[in-house]
Formats: structure tokens, sequence, C-alpha cells
């Protein structure tokens, strides 16, 4: 991403050429933004050009082309081909962002336009759209429309295998990393409009009580045109089906919404003015749904004509309450990858996280810590009861032993860590992996795991799984923490590993209802169940 951010300070610095309408200069940055550009520039790309909302980017390889579409400046000539490219941020003339939150999810459609300010009339470049889908919330990209003039471009799934045949194509579109997508639309004339629909999921963060959601919604300075120019209307609107009968209480917005209407268990906010700039804060709802005691209900949905999956679905929810509740005794076991891949800060920020988590526990919990490479190396031959003691003891084993070196064997530290917690009783036993790497055998992994699960039944320990990096193989970690009953999450980037590591530990520790059954099932066939657990079950 230091490329990416390089290529838009380069942009930013030959935007400076453009004189708009009116005779006036490029937006100006708030007081104090160029020193820190400039003293950023010494040390590298300042970070804050990274995209923090729906963005579009004229790709530029020839700065000659660079001049405004409708009334031509002077331009000194300039000599010279741009390797690699510089991505000039593009105005943006409108913005519409719709929110449904059901459930868990909230789907995301952001419909935007810019307009190619920064190219002359008489020349083309290539376009580059990049969305951000919320790192944190675990985005997923659900779609895409683009026109341009009479142009019209829509993204479609394609097979595993078309892809892998079709490499060369991916350049026009794809993942920059795994929570940044990108589309790039080639030969935009100079001062043409690009029309852009976006669709997305994120999760729905659940926490005491209060379901949230933060959309991508930042839009930096330089993408406002002058308002001499443009009219900038900006339009928000948000509809939550809590799914519940129950009071709903709007807990707060990061924009001012207004209600406009409830019907049953849904609600309707709507936000529309005419703005002097582009929204500059990430946008925020979250509301609380009052239930003094565990309540719940069921969706069904029929299988729609032609759909790929054409069997029935129905999703059975529950939300814990508002009142208060005692968590599960824990029985708790680390495991931690110590190979050598995690040399330096990230080693560093998972020994902080895992001493903050080990300062929740409570008294009449217990705990154990064991890291692997080739080798296993555990804190103490058996579980230690929490106490103030025990607790300073490991972090200072952690201090002197956690040393990265070696390779990846996974399976040896579950099966010891099972092994440790099937004495104990009591308690909720729960396995926490941390890992930024891949194996060979995750197929043999799961099916293991799986046995192992299947046989201890309502003793088995629930398996939480944290991904480290994008090298690191995340399906996999799904995967077990889909088999093992417990909860995955991850930090792509290193300076988020701590923070959460220490959110992934107390969502995943949080449990007031375990082990579900359903007697339902016997008038059914055949059925398939995938467990989504965002609160503390």
């Amino acid at each position: 991403m230091e490329d990416f951010a390089r290529a838009v300070e380069d942009g930013l610095k030959l935007s400076k050429r453009l004189v708009l309408p009116g005779g006036v200069p490029p937006p100006r940055p708030p007081a104090g933004m160029e020193r820190t550009m400039s003293s950023a520039s010494a040390s590298g790309p300042d970070p804050r050009l990274l995209p923090t909302a729906p963005m579009a980017y004229a790709v530029v390889t020839d700065p000659a082309a660079i001049d405004t579409p409708d009334v031509p400046s002077y331009q000194p000539y300039v000599y010279g081909h741009l390797d690699p490219p510089a991505l000039i941020p593009l105005q943006m003339k409108e913005v519409d962002l719709a929110v449904d939150c059901a459930l868990d999810a909230a789907h995301v459609t952001l419909r935007a336009r810019w307009w190619l300010h920064c190219i002359t009339r008489s020349r083309d470049c290539d376009v580059r759209l990049v969305v951000p889908l919320g790192e944190q919330e675990q985005g997923s990209i659900l779609g895409a429309e683009v026109t341009v003039g009479r142009r019209s471009y829509n993204t479609q799934v394609i097979e595993v295998e078309e892809t892998l045949e079709n490499h060369a194509k991916i350049e026009s579109g794809g993942l920059l990393k795994p929570h940044l997508f990108f589309l790039t639309i080639s030969q935009v004339e100079g001062g043409a409009d690009i029309c852009a629909t976006f669709r997305w999921s994120q999760k729905l963060l659940y926490d005491s009580g209060c379901f949230s959601v933060d959309i991508p919604f930042h839009f930096p300075y330089f993408v406002n045109p002058l308002p001499k120019v443009f009219m900038k209307r900006e339009k928000v609107q948000l509809t939550a089906n809590t799914g519940f009968s129950k009071e709903v209480f709007l807990q707060g917005t990061s924009h001012p919404l207004k209600e406009k209407s409830r019907q049953g268990d849904k609600l309707f906010f709507l936000h529309e003015a005419i703005v002097e700039n582009w929204s500059s804060k990430v946008f925020n709802f979250s509301y609380s749904v009052y239930s003094g005691d565990l309540s719940g209900g069921v969706f069904v949905q029929p299988s729609i004509l032609c759909d790929y999956d054409d069997r029935d679905s129905f999703c059975i929810f529950l939300l814990p309450g508002s009142g208060n509740r005692k968590v599960f005794r824990k029985a708790v076991v680390f495991v931690v990858d110590t190979s050598g891949s995690m040399q330096g800060k990230p080693l560093e920020n998972v020994k902080h996280a895992v001493s903050t988590a080990l300062s929740e526990l409570v008294q009449g919990d217990y705990f154990n810590i064991i890291t692997f490479n080739d080798e296993l190396h555990s804190f103490s031959s058996c579980l230690e009861q929490v106490n103030d003691k025990a607790i300073a003891s490991a972090t200072d084993w952690m201090n002197a032993n956690l040393v990265a070196e070696g390779g990846t064997d996974i399976m040896h530290p579950l099966s010891e860590a099972m092994a440790l917690l099937s004495s104990v009783h009591d308690t909720l036993p729960q396995i926490y992996l941390i890992t930024d790497g891949s194996v060979d055998d995750e197929h043999n992994i799961c099916q293991t795991t799986k046995t192992e699960v299947t046989n201890r039944g309502s003793k088995s320990p629930r398996i939480s799984t944290f991904g480290l990096g994008s090298y690191c193989n995340h399906y996999f970690l799904r995967m077990l923490a889909s088999v093992g009953k417990g909860h995955y999450n991850a930090a792509l980037e290193t300076a988020s590993i701590e923070n959460q590591i220490v959110k992934w530990f107390r969502r995943a520790s949080s449990t007031i209802v375990e082990n579900i059954s359903i007697d339902a099932m016997t008038h059914l066939d055949e059925f398939e169940v995938s467990l989504c657990m965002i609160g503390g079950f």
C-alpha cells in the first residue's frame, strides 16, 4: 500500500498545474496538512492518502495531458513518462449512501459521480475506482456498475478455474488488499463523468447490547469541487430491520439522520442536504433493542426460482437481553505461533495482547499458554488458576520464551491444548489460536478437529482463530473456527494486531449460552447448519 499512497502523493503534486474555472487553483489542504505531507514524504508516503471512502483516480502516465478540460490554461510543456503512473484523485459531484441493516449484517449501496477534471478534452486516461470495505467489519464486495458516456460496465462472478486461465484480466479489477476492491476503466476522455454504483456487505458489531456499523465515508479535502461550479448534494438513508417486535433505541449516529417512519420492527432514517464539503468522517450508526430477557425468532426464506442453491433456508436468532447476566467461568489455552515469520513487531504486539487478555480473566478461571513452531513449549504442565501471581509469572514467561524461529506445526499444539482442557469441569473450555502462517495439511487438521469435537460432545473446547497478515491462510482459519464453534478474526496491518486480538478475545469469551439444541429437525430429510455469532453464544 506504500506504492499506492506514493502514487497518490505524486498525483497531488501534478494537480498543482491545474487552474480551475474562475482562475483559481484546486482546493487547498486544511491548515498544517501540507506541512505534515512534506515531513511524511521524507520518511515515506502519508498513510492518510489511502482511501477512507469510495474514490476515483486518474491514472496518469503522460504529465503533458494534465489540464482543465473546459477552460484550457497555459501550461509549460513537460517531457517524460511516469512509470509507475501517478494517481490524481478526481473531484466528486454527487454521492448517495443507502444502508440496510438486518440481523448481523449491513448491506451497503453507494452511488457516486466523479468527473475527469484533470485531463484535457483532447486526451484520455484510465480511471481507477477504489472501494474500502471496512477491514475490521469483514466486508465483502457484492457488485459494481459503472457508466461512462455511452459505455457501461458491471462485475460478474466467475469460476475459479476461469480466473486462473484469464489471469491477465484480473488487472482490470479485483482486490488490492482483502479490504480494498478496485476497478479500472480504460480510455476515459478528459472532462467525462464517471457514474458508479457499488454494493457491499459488512458485519454489524455487537457489544453490551448495542448493534453498530461503521461505513467508510470519510472523503479527503481534494475531492471537493469548487462550490461555485457544482452544488454538492449529500444523501444518506438507512433502514434497520431488527427482527424483533421490541422497542428500539437509537444510541448514536455520526450524521444528522432523521427518523422518517417505523413499521413494526423496521425503522427508516434519512439525511439529505446541500453541503459545503463532502463527509469528512466515517458514517456510524448504532442502536439497541430493549429486552429484559433472552429472546429470539425465526426467519424463513423459500428457494428462489433459478437460484444456484435451490434449497429453502431459515435463520434462528437470539438476543441476550439487557439484564445483568453472568458469563461462564472459563478454562482458556492460548496457542501462539512463534515461527520465524512472526519476528519483530507482530510477535511483540501478540505478547501485549495476550497479557491484556490474561489480565481480564477473573478468579475461578483457569489458563495456560502454548507456543509452537517446529517445537512446542508450554507455560505450565497443567491449567493454572487465575490469580495475580500466576498472571505475572505468565507475562514474565512470555517475555523470556516467545522467540520467533522455525516453521509452523498447528495440529500438535491443538491436540495438546485439547488434552489440557479434557479434565476441566463446570467451566467453558476455550482455545485461542493465533498464527500468521499457512500449513500443507489444512484439510486433515479440520477433519481431525471435527472428529475430536464430535467425540467430546458438549465437553469439547471451543476453538477461536486469529490470523495475522495477508499471507496467512484465512480461509483455513475461518473453517477451523466454524468446526470448533468459535470466533474468527484477523489483523492485516501490524499496527492493528493488539487492538484486534483484544476485541476478538472479549467477544469470544463473553459466552452466556452454550450447546443450543433444536428439536424441530425430525421432519427434514437433510439440513446444513452455518453458525454465525455476533454476540456471546
